[in-house]
């Protein structure tokens, strides 16, 4: 086929076509350049318009600027460069980071119908968990199914049902740091396993070297491990995920593992089916997540009904994920804070005396009357975020403008709950660990209480313009908070009350007798963190406690003994 063009001899057209026509490589070099400058010009408008940020390299973007230890922190230091929010660049995707709740809160809540999304993950959502994990499904009618099944089983109705349960465990932790509190970390653990397997399921953990819990772990660090920037190319190029699996033998892996925690999934939910069935009445069975679902689904098969068995299970099985290793995490950070922050466990341990007594146990009906332990829940919650990035990414669904920056469809958005929950403007001297500032009441009204320092009260009370709820961010924000927030706060709660009544956690002592000191900055890498392993003294305050605990013990036995344990 010929092609005749006609161009005037003396326009520039002319020229070009003659330059391009009789140099060949030339003609090639312009084909294949080109693309690429037009990519480039893309880009670099695309980056006059976003958000400022560290300048990205064509291509690569500002992949040798973020570090892969603690990148939190180099977040936090941009953030007083650029503001509040500012653009990272993965590549040739940008990467909105917000470090300031007012942002959060103008975009992820006040704007939720287009910041609620996903970005898309390849390998975890689609081949691994074939998108049946809400974590990371996007936002739309199949994962509002999913997060009306959750709320179905996590609302505050439905959390009272679980308080029993979340007592006995306090106890049975209680008891065994009696007799192993060198093994706190192990103890705290199995107590946040137990607590969500019961809930979950109606079944109890009671060691950690349960095959149950080494399957379910193993299922978290695996899928962990595929969420690692950069490790798969399907990521950035999504249609290898349909190469041929005998032509791709790291897709064939995934989705065997994949297979294997679905059926994991499935036996769980039918075991609660099964036992439902054997029981002459569904109040026979002890409450649980699966069961109120289960019920649920019977009662409104139109809304519960439409998902498949697979899918279905999916749902409990994401309270382990959620429920487990970050309330134990927030526990280790309690411990790590209370034995560096002796003032802290002093005024603690003042409110339990005067409002529970050495005779008895805390329990959730003395929550009102506990506003400073309820603080210190809370300032433990802010001062070290478990999920220090803000958990899974947002995306936006539709595009937006915000102060005058845009945002495209799709961009990811990720919260640095490091630099929120350390933000000046809301929370002076951010790195002091100071319960006061969550502190309901003015704390010289209550009289029980030891007589604050200056300082402390210098930061007291600054909460009253914190555009979240619960004054920190801790949970993540708009329609993706975590919907086990309600449920991992009663654990700490009771845990940390429980706790502190019956023990009194000191620093160890060296050699020398003086007392080691703590790197309160010394945490784990990873989405979620927690405080490396350290030593601590936990002490019984007194004889008489000991005796309490003791009956106590055997009350808790008989709860948790409707929750049979999961085999060994």
């Amino acid at each position: 086929m010929v092609f005749s063009v006609s161009l005037g001899s003396n326009s520039s057209l002319y020229w070009a076509y003659q330059l391009l026509g009789s140099h060949p490589y030339t003609l090639a070099f312009a084909i294949i350049l080109f693309p690429i400058l037009s990519i480039l010009i893309h880009d670099f408008f695309l980056y006059l318009r976003l958000p400022p940020g560290p300048t990205p390299l064509p291509f690569i973007g500002n992949k040798f600027l973020i570090p892969t230890s603690s990148p939190w922190i180099q977040f936090e230091k941009w953030s007083h460069t650029y503001g509040p929010i500012f653009t990272l660049w993965i590549g040739r995707r940008p990467t909105i980071v917000i470090s300031d709740p007012k942002v959060a809160v103008d975009l992820l809540e006040k704007r939720s119908t287009k910041f609620s999304s996903r970005p898309r993950f390849v390998v975890m959502g689609e081949l691994y968990w074939d998108n049946a994990g809400i974590l990371v499904q996007p936002y739309g009618k199949e994962w509002q199914t999913r997060r009306r099944m959750l709320h179905q089983a996590l609302n505050p109705s439905a959390l009272r049902l679980y308080k029993l349960a979340q007592e006995a465990e306090a106890t049975r932790l209680c008891g065994a740091l009696l007799d192993e509190p060198s093994f706190y970390e192990g103890l705290i653990d199995r107590f946040t396993a137990s607590v969500v397997f019961s809930i979950a399921y109606g079944h109890r953990i009671d060691s950690m070297n349960s095959k149950i819990i080494r399957q379910r772990l193993d299922f978290m660090q695996y899928s962990a491990s595929l969420n690692v920037p950069g490790r798969f190319l399907a990521e950035t190029i999504p249609w290898l995920k349909h190469v041929p699996n005998f032509l791709a033998p790291w897709k064939a892996e995934i989705q065997r593992r994949g297979r294997e925690e679905a059926s994991m999934n499935m036996a769980l939910l039918r075991r609660v089916q099964d036992e439902l069935l054997i029981a002459k009445s569904p109040s026979v069975a002890p409450d649980s997540l699966t069961k109120l679902l289960l019920q649920a689904r019977d009662a409104d098969p139109t809304t519960f009904g439409g998902l498949n068995e697979r899918d279905f299970s999916f749902v409990p099985a994401s309270l382990f994920g959620a429920g487990s290793d970050t309330t134990a995490s927030t526990l280790c950070s309690a411990i790590l804070m209370l034995v560096t922050n002796p003032r802290v466990q002093a005024t603690a341990h003042a409110e339990l005396d005067h409002i529970v007594g050495a005779s008895r146990l805390p329990t959730f009906d003395d929550e009102p009357q506990l506003p400073y332990l309820k603080a210190l829940c809370h300032e433990t919650l802010r001062i070290r975020p478990v999920a220090v990035l803000g958990g899974t990414p947002h995306a936006n669904s539709a595009a937006d403008t915000y102060e005058g920056y845009f945002i495209p469809k799709g961009t990811t958005i990720l919260c640095n709950s490091w630099a929120i929950n350390l933000n000046q403007a809301y929370y002076p001297n951010p790195h002091h660990f100071n319960p006061l500032r969550f502190l309901s009441v003015d704390p010289k009204a209550l009289s029980y209480l030891p007589k604050p320092s200056a300082e402390d009260l210098s930061e007291a009370f600054p909460l009253r313009s914190h555009p979240a709820k619960e004054g920190h961010s801790s949970f993540g924000w708009g329609r993706r908070i975590c919907p086990g927030a309600g449920l991992a706060h009663n654990s700490l709660f009771i845990a940390l009350a429980r706790l502190l009544w019956a023990f009194e956690f000191k620093p160890v002592r060296e050699e020398d007798a003086s007392e080691r000191v703590y790197d309160t900055f010394a945490y784990t890498q990873g989405f979620n963190i927690r405080p490396k392993s350290f030593e601590c003294e936990i002490n019984l305050r007194n004889e008489e406690r000991r005796e309490v605990l003791k009956v106590e013990l055997k009350s808790a036995e008989s709860v948790m003994s409707r929750f049979t344990p999961f085999e060994e």
